[in-house]
C-alpha cells in the first residue's frame, strides 16, 4: 500500500472518530454560508481520497492536508505578500527528470515583481483568459510566460478535472499523463514562503485563482490548475494569477460536463484541448 493512500485511510479514520464524538460541531466556511462541520470535513478528507489514490508518479494538486481533534477554520488566501519582493529577483530552474516536450529553462537574472502578465488559452470548450501576477510569484510567472512563448502548451490536453473536495482543471503536461514536465522545477512562491515552519490547516483557493501543482515541496514544473469554484487546499500551492470572467464561464461549461464515466477525478467527459496559450 503506498504512503499516499495510507493517509487516505488515516484521514477518513480520523474523520469517524470526529464525528462520533461530535453531534453539534459547527464551523464556518469562508466565502460560503455556514455549512456543518461534518460536511467541510467530509469535503476534505473526500479530497485527500482521490488524490492520495491516485497514481504515484502524477503531479497533482493536493497529495495530504492535515487533520487534527479540532476542526480547522479555513481562511481564504490572500493573494497579496505580507511583505513586497525587492524590484527583482533571481529564480533557479534546476534540471529535474525527462521533459515531456523540448523547451529550454528560462532565464534567471533580473526577474521582475512589478506588473502582469496576460496569457490566452484557447480551448476547444472556449477560451480561458489568465492574468498572471509577479508581485506574488515572480518565479513561477517567469517560467510560464516562457512555456507560452514557447508553444510549450500549444496542442495539450487538460487532463484532470475534480467535481468533489476540490473543484480544480488541471492542465500543462504536454504527455497527457499528469506525470510529465519541462525537465527543470523550481521551488514554491506565495503562500508558501510565507509560512513559518509547515502548514498547519487548509485555506481557501478561491473560484478564479491559479496555482501550480506539484508533486512535493519545490517540485513545480509546467502543471497549473484552475479552480472554477472556492478550494480547500493546504497553502502548499504556489498561487500566481487570476482566471477572467469569460475563462470562469469556459471552465463552468467544462465543469457541469463531468468527468468521464462520472467519476469525481479524472479526465473532462469532455476533451479540453489547449489549442494555442498566447501572450498579450
Amino acid at each position: 500500500m503506498t504512503d499516499n493512500r495510507k493517509r487516505g485511510e488515516d484521514a477518513l479514520a480520523q474523520l469517524d472518530r470526529e464525528l462520533k464524538s461530535r453531534d453539534r460541531a459547527e464551523k464556518s466556511r469562508p466565502l460560503k454560508i455556514g455549512l456543518a462541520a461534518a460536511v467541510v470535513i467530509l469535503a476534505i478528507v473526500g479530497g485527500i481520497w482521490f488524490l492520495a489514490t491516485r497514481d504515484t508518479g502524477e503531479e497533482v494538486t493536493a497529495s495530504e492536508e492535515t487533520t487534527t481533534t479540532e476542526t480547522p477554520t479555513m481562511e481564504p488566501l490572500a493573494m497579496t505578500r505580507a511583505t513586497a519582493l525587492p524590484e527583482t529577483v533571481t529564480c533557479e530552474y534546476p534540471e529535474a527528470g525527462e521533459p515531456a516536450r523540448e523547451i529550454s529553462a528560462p532565464g534567471t537574472e533580473n526577474i521582475p515583481t512589478t506588473g502582469t502578465v496576460n496569457v490566452t488559452l484557447t480551448t476547444g470548450q472556449g477560451p480561458i483568459g489568465m492574468e498572471l501576477d509577479r508581485s506574488v510569484a515572480p518565479c513561477t510567472v517567469n517560467a510560464i510566460e516562457h512555456f507560452a512563448a514557447e508553444g510549450y502548451y500549444d496542442d495539450t490536453v487538460c487532463h484532470r478535472l475534480t467535481t468533489s473536495g476540490i473543484h480544480v482543471l488541471q492542465c500543462g503536461d504536454p504527455s497527457g499523463t499528469g506525470a510529465g514536465g519541462p525537465g527543470f522545477q523550481f521551488a514554491n512562491e506565495y503562500p508558501t514562503d510565507e509560512l513559518e515552519g509547515p502548514a498547519t490547516s487548509p485555506v481557501i483557493y478561491p473560484r478564479g485563482s491559479i496555482a501550480m501543482a506539484n508533486a512535493g515541496a519545490d517540485t513545480n514544473g509546467s502543471q497549473f490548475f484552475l479552480n472554477y469554484q472556492d478550494s480547500p487546499l493546504a497553502p502548499d500551492y504556489t498561487y500566481f494569477g487570476q482566471i477572467s470572467e469569460e475563462g470562469l464561464a469556459t471552465l463552468d461549461q467544462i465543469a457541469e460536463a463531468g468527468v468521464e464515466g462520472g467519476a469525481a477525478d479524472g479526465a473532462p467527459a469532455e476533451e479540453v484541448r489547449i489549442e494555442t496559450a498566447t501572450l498579450g
